[in-house]
């Protein structure tokens, strides 16, 4: 298995760098034994009363600062995890790389020092509140790849409408399609929701190499299952009805929780590699949006879905030109054939 095994060809103007205008305007590719084009409005056709939506109802923190280093360069501060109320793990963007003891400064007479490294997260000390510094001073983290800077609209867009538990920097962008109105149709229609929490990190946006496909290694994210998740995936297949990730996030989350071959209650770390040949134990159904070429996002549909099925469906929404990535179309995965 190589990078380029899942790669696929992109115009760049089917990067959407901007929002639908309104959250369920987006299109919905359903991939199943066939291709069909579809509406995120028409969701809720695909559901049948007995299934079970899982969203992860992580809050996007602003989590990306303008600093300055005390020899006068500047500076840009990525929040990792926040780590105690003052403490934080973050990349950092400098010139040079600041080493222990030094200072960033911020706005306001603030900074944060730095107090050692964890690979390639720095960590730091900061003056007050972790939180209330990035509330009042921090950006809404945008993915690299947008290539523009964020914008107030990017505040409430770039959140999902559940959104409760800050702590991600990275929105769980499958959930960005749903608006009140569709929660309360997929639950008018006999469809239970149940939501876990993993809060998405900055080494979402560090590159895949081959290495870490080899050793199976991924960056380590938090997450929690709770009990009343946990009953309702298991009520929901004893009755059997489907348990459907919103998001990869959701996904990673549920398969964390079930390694010993059942889901259990988890609250912690999680560095779970999905790839081709990964057997799911507690998701039946995924809606996903579409992810970057050679990444292991695209691993992970394709171990779900079969990757000669998925790399069909991104073909076909290329020449459908449905727009891609983080404020892109989604897509409706059940389960495929094997590698």
């Amino acid at each position: 298995m190589r990078m380029k095994d899942f790669d696929y060809r992109l115009p760049e103007e089917l990067i959407a760098r901007y929002p639908a205008a309104e959250r369920r305007d987006s299109r919905l590719l359903e991939v199943g034994a066939t291709l069909v084009d579809r509406s995120f409005a028409a969701l809720p056709e695909l559901l049948e009363a007995g299934d079970l939506l899982v969203f992860n109802d992580t809050r996007v923190i602003k989590a990306r600062l303008k600093a300055q280093k005390e020899t006068g360069g500047k500076a840009e501060i990525l929040i990792e995890r926040i780590e105690s109320p003052r403490s934080a793990l973050a990349l950092v963007r400098a010139s040079r790389s600041p080493g222990a003891g030094s200072r960033l400064l911020l706005a306001g007479g603030l900074g944060a020092t730095v107090t050692g490294r964890d690979g390639v997260f720095f960590a730091l000390e900061f003056d007050q509140p972790v939180l209330d510094i990035l509330d009042d001073q921090g950006e809404v983290p945008l993915p690299p790849y947008l290539e523009r800077d964020a914008e107030p609209a990017d505040i409430e867009r770039y959140q999902t409408v559940y959104a409760r538990d800050p702590g991600a920097v990275a929105a769980p962008t499958a959930g960005l399609h749903f608006d009140e109105a569709m929660l309360e149709e997929t639950l008018a229609a006999g469809v239970r929701h149940a939501y876990i929490t993993l809060h998405v990190g900055a080494g979402t946006f560090q590159p895949l190499r081959e290495q870490d496909i080899r050793d199976k290694r991924l960056h380590s994210e938090r997450l929690s299952v709770g009990p009343d998740c946990v009953a309702a995936v298991r009520e929901t297949r004893e009755a059997g009805g489907r348990v459907i990730a919103v998001g990869t996030t959701s996904v990673r989350a549920l398969e964390a929780a079930s390694t010993s071959g059942r889901i259990e209650a988890y609250s912690g770390e999680t560095e779970i590699f999905i790839v081709p040949g990964y057997e799911f134990r507690s998701v039946d159904a995924m809606i996903t949006n579409f992810h970057l070429p050679q990444s292991s996002l695209m691993m992970l549909v394709a171990a779900f879905a079969g990757r000669e099925r998925i790399l069909n469906a991104y073909a076909h929404a290329v020449r459908q030109r449905y727009r891609f990535y983080s404020y892109g179309d989604s897509t409706f995965l059940t389960p495929g054939p094997g590698p």
